[in-house]
């Protein structure tokens, strides 16, 4: 597994603005929208690309455009769905799946109860978006899931993640093409599995729930 966790000024100036308590839904949508695109321009950076011939006012080049079958950005429901327009603005040619999963908050372990997806990921690069990776449990489920469909390559974009999460995903994807980009890795996992310092439950956060 390749781990990057970023390492910029503005992604760290617009995680304190997140992690704040204060910081009301509206603002925190934008802001988890504008740091994903960040994100994913270091998620991206291996998208498959061939070359395409253009007419400019001048004369005729060689560019790139995104290959086919094209890249599959996965949110996982439902805080997942507050970093997809982060995402596809900067990748707007992408198809766009679905994976809902649940925590037990008794047992932490993750369940599925919807999915929207390609029957046959063969050859397809996926991204798949999940704000926090706590225990791993959803993000691992969640990759495996695309593995079981024919995927080669996945790509997982998180805002925050603890230590022990990224740990079990290591573990978890041994021998697989899977890469890990990360906002920051936060100190460790309180006793109700929860990231801390983190920035609490961020689909609550994203969506007025309390």
């Amino acid at each position: 597994m390749r781990l990057h966790v970023a390492d910029h000024p503005l992604v760290t100036h617009k995680l304190t603005v997140l992690r704040d308590e204060r910081t009301p839904s509206p603002v925190f949508r934008q802001l988890t929208e504008e740091l994903v695109t960040l994100l994913a321009y270091e998620a991206t950076r291996n998208v498959r690309v061939s070359p395409i011939e253009i007419q400019t006012p001048v004369t005729t080049t060689t560019g790139v455009k995104i290959s086919e079958p094209r890249p599959l950005v996965v949110p996982i429901l439902r805080a997942g769905l507050g970093m997809l327009e982060g995402m596809v603005k900067l990748l707007p040619t992408a198809e766009v799946g679905f994976l809902g999963m649940a925590r037990n908050e008794e047992t932490l372990e993750p369940t599925t109860y919807a999915e929207r997806l390609p029957e046959d990921l063969s050859d397809r690069q996926c991204f798949v978006l999940d704000p926090m990776l706590a225990t791993g449990g959803s993000l691992g489920a969640a990759i495996e899931f695309l593995f079981q469909r024919g995927a080669q390559d996945v790509t997982a974009i998180c805002i925050l993640g603890a230590p022990e999460g990224v740990a079990a995903i290591e573990k978890q994807v041994a021998g697989r093409d899977v890469t890990l980009v990360l906002g920051a890795v936060d100190e460790r996992l309180n006793e109700k599995g929860y990231i801390v310092p983190g920035l609490g439950d961020a689909g609550d956060r994203l969506y007025g729930t309390v």
